[in-house]
């Protein structure tokens, strides 16, 4: 979460580092591994939780009603920051990162519930590969074959079909309903990687185990990309195969880090935005906005954005433009990690 608020919250778009910049298209940078890993960890989060709850005997439907519920609420919160402020509903947006989050959440939920980790790793499977011969095989309507170009593409043609005037850009939108199975599977990785912290014998195997498979991940993903390219825009198979082993690796190293090693003092910023990480996202979301609404009397006499203004008077007096974008956004980073700081410490922790 906190490299998302970091990545959507530079000074200025003309002035950002490559790595904090999402590939223009095929290919994937930094900033490109956070939204999977964040998938990645509901999945490992849903196996630790959801899963235990269901062998203590608590009611299969009781847990499908709650996961619908949350689902459902941070579904709501999602189209609620795409609408903020003037609500119309004419062109609001309808996916999102919080939608993708929810219907992912609520997927992986119900496959822990009702399959076995065998049966939730076949449909990993299944929705990887079918989407791949989806995209690569069903010709895009309209024209005489596949495309993979941002609008000419399968996935884009159904959002257009279903959602036209309500998506990011006029024909597509990088969180639309196909490209959501991929995403789907990168969310099961991590369920599949929390069954396998509640299965190992020891702590080294549980670190060693997804550092292995992270290894391959990687491989076969990037041999993946030769036919099925490395793309977010997408949520290509290759991306969802590529970052899952990305996470795997970084997640073994965090687990060796801080269970196998005992250094755990670095992790604390990483808990306290953990403990409230969609209300961090959604309000500092909303304040973004209201940055970017809230106008004030430039020097030259004309308004400007209050974000804008901060920007310039406070950060582009400390260094040139591109340490000044990353110094607002790390500024920005730091203020939401202490008000999640404040709720930390006064045990406040609010459940979606």
């Amino acid at each position: 979460m906190a490299g998302m608020i970091l990545v959507n919250n530079p000074g200025t778009w003309r002035s950002v580092y490559w790595p904090l910049r999402h590939a223009s298209w095929n290919g994937c940078t930094p900033a490109d591994l956070i939204f999977p890993f964040f998938l990645f960890t509901v999945g490992v989060a849903v196996a630790l939780s959801i899963a235990p709850s269901a062998k203590r005997g608590q009611s299969r439907w009781g847990l499908v009603v709650k996961t619908l519920r949350r689902g459902l609420t941070i579904f709501g919160l999602g189209v609620f920051l795409n609408g903020f402020p003037r609500f119309d509903l004419s062109v609001l947006r309808i996916p999102g990162v919080l939608q993708r989050i929810a219907l992912c959440y609520v997927c992986a939920s119900i496959a822990v519930l009702t399959l076995r980790a065998r049966g939730q790793s076949l449909s990993a499977t299944i929705l990887l590969f079918g989407y791949w011969a989806m995209m690569s095989l069903i010709p895009v309507p309209g024209h005489t074959g596949r495309g993979l170009t941002p609008d000419v593409n399968l996935a884009a043609s159904i959002d257009r079909a279903l959602l036209r005037g309500h998506l990011l850009h006029d024909r597509w939108d990088p969180e639309g309903l196909l490209s959501t199975l991929p995403a789907v599977g990168t969310t099961l990785f991590g369920v599949l990687t929390g069954h396998w912290l509640r299965s190992a014998p020891t702590a080294s195997r549980c670190a060693l185990g997804p550092c292995v498979g992270g290894g391959v991940a990687v491989v076969g993903g990037l041999a993946m990309g030769v036919w099925f390219p490395i793309n977010k825009g997408l949520w290509t198979s290759s991306y969802a195969v590529f970052t899952a082993g990305v996470a795997l690796i970084l997640f073994a190293t965090c687990y060796w880090l801080i269970d196998v090693r005992g250094y755990r003092s670095w992790a604390v910023p990483f808990i306290v935005y953990g403990t409230n990480s969609i209300v961090a996202y959604v309000l500092s979301s909303l304040m973004a906005k209201v940055l970017l609404l809230w106008t004030i009397r430039g020097a030259d006499g004309s308004r400007i954005p209050l974000q804008q203004y901060l920007f310039e008077a406070v950060f582009l007096r400390l260094a040139r433009p591109l340490n000044a974008s990353l110094l607002y956004a790390v500024a920005y980073v730091i203020l939401w990690l202490g008000i999640t700081g404040f709720l930390y410490r006064r045990r406040i922790i609010i459940k979606i």
